[in-house]
C-alpha cells in the first residue's frame, strides 16, 4: 500500500467516464439531491467525461470561469444526461461513480467491486468483518429485524444508544434512544425483515473520516478530516485533523481490497479520550465517495495544507448573483474560497472549501455568509 500521513502525490488515471449522480443511493426528500452530480466536476481531469443533470446547464458557464480563475483543472467535456446506459457506451473509458451499486454493476459488470460494495454497506457486515479482524467498534448488536430484540436486551442494553436501520445513507432510519421506553418505541418504526443493529452511543464529540483510494497503483491512504455534524447529518469536514488513526481500521480496508473494492472508500472513526489514552473505535464503512472525498480531492489538486469545507444557505438561486470577488480563492496565495457543491444553489444551497490558516478561514467564512 502507498502510505502518506496527509497528502499524497496526484495519481495519473486513465481516461475516465464520470457519473456522480446520487439518486440510487440517497435518502429521500434530501432537497437538490438530484443537483449532487455538479460536485464531481472538480474531481476531473480534461479528457475525462463527465455527465451532468441537464438542470444544471445554465450554471456551466459560471463554475467553468470560477475554476478557471482558481487554477482548479477539469475536464469539458460534458454530457447532460445522468443515465447509467451512458456508461455501456464508453466500455474503453474506466468507471468512476459515487456509488457501484446493482444499476451500475448491470451496465459496466464488474461482479468483484459490486459484491464488496454490497457487504460491506451493511452496518450488521460491518460489525461482522470488524470483530473477524480485531477492528474496534462500539458495544453492537445485530438482528435480522426489529422485533428479534428480546426484552431482557431492551432492559439491560447499555443506554443512551442508537437503534440503526443496517442499511441507511445521510442518517435516515437511525434514532437516539434515551431510555427503554424511546427504544421501544424506536423497534416500532421498523417494519418486519428489516435488519437492524442496536449500539452503544460514543461518549464523545469528534469523529473522523478515513478515506482510502484504489487506483493502478494499488491501495493508497488519501486523507482523514474531522467530521462537521448536526446530529447525525453530516455538514461538512475539515483538514488537518488532529488525529490520524490509520491502525485502527487498516486491516479492513485490506480486506476490501482484496475482496475487489474500487474507487474511494470511508470509515467513519470516533475519538475516545479517557484521561492521557486515546482510543478508537469505527462505526461504520462509506463504500463509495462521501461528502469528504469531494473537497479532499480539489484540496489535494491545489495542494491546501489547511481547508473546511461546510454546507451553507444561500438566498441565491443561480451561481449569477453569487459575488465571489476578494474572497475567491487565490491560488498565489493558497487562501479563498472554492465552490464544491455547486448545483444545489438551485434549490438554497452551497457546499464551499474555505482555504487558510483557521483564523483566515473564520474571516472567510463570515464574509461568505454575509454575502450568500
Amino acid at each position: 500500500m502507498r502510505r502518506a500521513l496527509a497528502f499524497i502525490e496526484p495519481t495519473l488515471t486513465p481516461a475516465r467516464i464520470v457519473n456522480h449522480d446520487i439518486m440510487g443511493c440517497t435518502a429521500e426528500g434530501v432537497a437538490g439531491n438530484h443537483l449532487y452530480s455538479g460536485r464531481a466536476l472538480g474531481l476531473t481531469e480534461p479528457g475525462d467525461v463527465l455527465q451532468l443533470h441537464p438542470d444544471l446547464r445554465f450554471q456551466w458557464p459560471y463554475i467553468r470561469d470560477h475554476y478557471r480563475h482558481i487554477g482548479l483543472s477539469h475536464t469539458e467535456q460534458i454530457i447532460w444526461d445522468v443515465g447509467q446506459a451512458v456508461l455501456a457506451r464508453y466500455p474503453e473509458r474506466v468507471v468512476c461513480v459515487f456509488y457501484f451499486g446493482a444499476g451500475e454493476h448491470r451496465v459496466r459488470p464488474d461482479a468483484a467491486w459490486f459484491q464488496a460494495v454490497d457487504f460491506i454497506n451493511s452496518k450488521n457486515n460491518f460489525m461482522f468483518v470488524a470483530q473477524r479482524l480485531g477492528v474496534p467498534v462500539p458495544k453492537t448488536l445485530c438482528f435480522a429485524q426489529a422485533s428479534d430484540i428480546s426484552d431482557r436486551q431492551l432492559e439491560t442494553f447499555p443506554q443512551p444508544c442508537y437503534l440503526k436501520a443496517a442499511v441507511s445513507v445521510s442518517g435516515v432510519g437511525v434514532y437516539r434512544c434515551g431510555d427503554v421506553a424511546e427504544l421501544q418505541a424506536a423497534i416500532g418504526r421498523f417494519g418486519p425483515g428489516v435488519p437492524v443493529q442496536l449500539q452503544q452511543e460514543v461518549a464523545s464529540n469528534s469523529f473522523l473520516n478515513l478515506q482510502y483510494r484504489v487506483t493502478t497503483d494499488g491501495l493508497e491512504r488519501l486523507a482523514v478530516t474531522e467530521q462537521i455534524l448536526d446530529g447525525c447529518a453530516h455538514q461538512g469536514n475539515r483538514f488537518p485533523a488532529s488525529h490520524e488513526p490509520w491502525e485502527c481500521v487498516e486491516p479492513m480496508a485490506e480486506w476490501l481490497y482484496r475482496e475487489g473494492i474500487k474507487g474511494i472508500f470511508a470509515f467513519d472513526v470516533a475519538v475516545i479520550r479517557k484521561g492521557i489514552a486515546t482510543e478508537y473505535l469505527a462505526i461504520e464503512c462509506n463504500p463509495r465517495f462521501n461528502g469528504a472525498s469531494y473537497p479532499t480531492i480539489i484540496a489535494h489538486k491545489l495542494g491546501l495544507e489547511s481547508w473546511v469545507a461546510r454546507v451553507f444557505p444561500t438566498r441565491h438561486r443561480s451561481l449569477t448573483f453569487l459575488q465571489l470577488s476578494g474572497i475567491e480563492y487565490n491560488p498565489y496565495c493558497g487562501e479563498g474560497v472554492v465552490l464544491v457543491n455547486w448545483g444545489p444553489i438551485l434549490v438554497g444551497k452551497l457546499l464551499c472549501l474555505i482555504a487558510g490558516p483557521k483564523a483566515v478561514q473564520e474571516q472567510l467564512t463570515l464574509e461568505l455568509e454575509r454575502r450568500l
